[in-house]
């Protein structure tokens, strides 16, 4: 006789699943029976820290590597396809709106895959000098990058804002949609086995607000991207530190269409530009 064991929802942070340091849970409004690890300011600071030990380890592969590690993402959850379909039903979709929306997720990590090794191209430049110079212009991380995701889609909104951060060479602290939580924390379990290193990616549950709140105004977040209309009670205690923020105000419709959210104008405002000077022999 099989025994049930209900899925404890839990925190994803530095490659491992703490429970909250406090203990507190919540539930989320689309399956009240549920009680999921609610972050707490001290696990997101433990999660900035995580962050910043795993963006050396991120940047440091090759572009070609950090590519060939978000294809491997994308082939775990097309792997876990029935898991994850469970996970979005949780969170209120239909049979056929899950599959639809892991369709486009894997399509999106797959996408932005091959952005990886392309966007120094795009974004860097050889530039025309007037003197016996080359000079180079690459593209480098910003840095730690907090991420807070829409209500829904709950795998798909969390996708799109973290995919850009990570094609730059940044690590990501992401809060997921408080009301689904469920597939957005699940993404962990996929990044624990595959190649992706901890700290890489990290992920936080709770209160949108108290948490978008805190991350903004931690003064070791380089950037913030943020789903839905611009705050300013977010972008003033952003700009205490000087914490670069975008807002990603779109329409609930555009979410669930890949042509929005294959953005490459998300990765520009979290890579900085270095310029390299090099003599040309007479």
């Amino acid at each position: 006789m099989s025994v049930p064991v209900q899925k404890t929802y839990k925190l994803f942070v530095g490659g491992k699943f703490p429970r909250s340091e406090s203990g507190r849970v919540y539930q989320p409004a689309s399956r009240p029976s549920c009680n999921v690890a609610r972050g707490s300011r001290k696990d997101l600071r433990d999660a900035v820290i995580a962050a910043r030990g795993g963006l050396g380890r991120w940047h440091g592969n090759t572009a070609y590597l950090r590519g060939q590690i978000l294809y491997r993402v994308a082939e775990m959850l097309q792997s876990r396809r029935e898991a994850m379909i469970d996970e979005l039903r949780l969170g209120g979709a239909t049979p056929a709106a899950a599959a639809k929306e892991l369709d486009l997720g894997i399509s999106l990590v797959t996408w932005y895959a091959g952005l990886c090794d392309k966007v120094q191209g795009l974004l860097g430049s050889v530039d025309p000098v007037a003197g016996p110079f080359f000079a180079f212009s690459t593209i480098e991380p910003t840095g730690v990058i907090g991420a807070v995701a829409p209500g829904k889609p709950g795998l798909v909104g969390l996708l799109a804002l973290i995919l850009p951060a990570l094609v730059g060479g940044n690590s990501v602290v992401a809060v997921v949609s408080e009301d689904a939580p469920f597939a957005g924390l699940a993404l962990g379990e996929v990044c624990a086995s595959s190649d992706v290193p901890a700290g890489t990616i990290n992920l936080l549950a709770g209160p949108r607000d108290e948490l978008a709140l805190q991350l903004a105004a931690h003064r070791d977040v380089d950037g913030l991207l943020v789903a839905g209309r611009p705050d300013a009670a977010l972008t003033s205690a952003a700009a205490d530190s000087v914490t670069r923020v975008r807002f990603c105000d779109l329409p609930a419709a555009a979410w669930r269409r890949a042509d929005r959210l294959r953005q490459l104008s998300w990765v520009e405002p979290f890579v900085e530009t270095k310029t390299l000077w090099h003599p040309v022999a007479p």
